[in-house]
């Protein structure tokens, strides 16, 4: 649980860290549009090198970086063996039973590893590592703003979002807590069939629900107190403002994006169709 990237800044001097908070929002998207135009092994190699890249530039650990990946291993596990068993090609590799396994699918299953490796890992250095949910929020609420012409309560959504990210790490702990103190009462929660470990669940969901609820009911107490009531009239202490360095990076996302299309044309081994 502590693997969760949603909500973990990790403090750091990078380039990364000093972009401003809407661009990263902008570049992450583009990124995640990178991962997705790779086809062929030259372009996923390029793209496993920028994950690469963006961790260096970052100044994170990289353990801290690859423990955002260990909450997804059964994912991965499954997507790469739906990929190998049930994609077909030409070539042949090993046929036993009903199963027959394609070097095509080989590729494939390995791709779709590394797209998602990257998913996570790279947006997670581009937002959630480096900019801290104070920043997002004011990026989210700037990028929506056009949106309150159409009365949209973007500030609200923003708050929201915030609220949400700053509290993902919290219930993760209280969700620690509670186990360990359920195990100390006895409570096993990987023994015995799939239903009775799911019943196993119950003596941790109730008082976690519980939390988040009081929780909620202090926020909302403490919001009250100080006399929040939206986004109307509200000044910002810190004013984002855009600078040539941001305009370069979200510049260089896009060639990034384009110099992958280009690659899908240069195949080194092979081609995802």
């Amino acid at each position: 649980m502590k693997g969760i990237s949603f909500g973990q800044y990790y403090p750091a001097d990078s380039v990364i860290h000093r972009l401003d908070p809407r661009i990263k929002i902008i570049m992450t998207i583009l990124y995640i549009i990178c991962t997705f135009l790779c086809k062929s092994v030259t372009s996923f190699a390029v793209l496993v090198l920028s994950v690469i890249a963006l961790i260096m530039f970052s100044r994170i650990p990289v353990r801290v970086v690859l423990r955002s990946v260990r909450p997804l291993l059964i994912i991965i596990a499954f997507t790469f063996v739906i990929n190998i068993f049930w994609s077909t090609g030409e070539q042949l590799l090993v046929e036993f039973w009903i199963f027959r396994i394609y070097a095509e699918g080989v590729w494939n299953a390995v791709f779709m590893f590394l797209r998602i490796f990257a998913l996570v890992t790279g947006t997670g250095v581009l937002l959630t590592y480096t900019t801290t949910p104070m920043d997002l929020t004011d990026a989210l609420e700037s990028l929506l703003s056009p949106l309150k012409k159409l009365h949209v309560p973007v500030h609200v959504f923003a708050m929201m979002m915030s609220i949400t990210l700053r509290f993902i790490p919290t219930l993760t702990e209280e969700t620690e807590k509670i186990m360990n103190a359920q195990k100390a009462r006895g409570a096993d929660f990987t023994s015995g069939s799939l239903i009775r470990r799911a019943k196993s669940l119950i003596p941790i969901l109730i008082p976690l629900f519980v939390s988040a609820i009081n929780r909620a009911l202090e926020l909302a107490n403490a919001m009250e107190c100080r006399c929040y009531h939206g986004g109307d009239g509200r000044t910002r202490l810190n004013v984002l403002k855009c600078h040539t360095k941001d305009m370069v990076a979200a510049i260089l996302m896009i060639v990034f994006g384009v110099g992958l299309v280009f690659l899908n044309f240069v195949p080194f081994i092979y081609v995802m169709k």
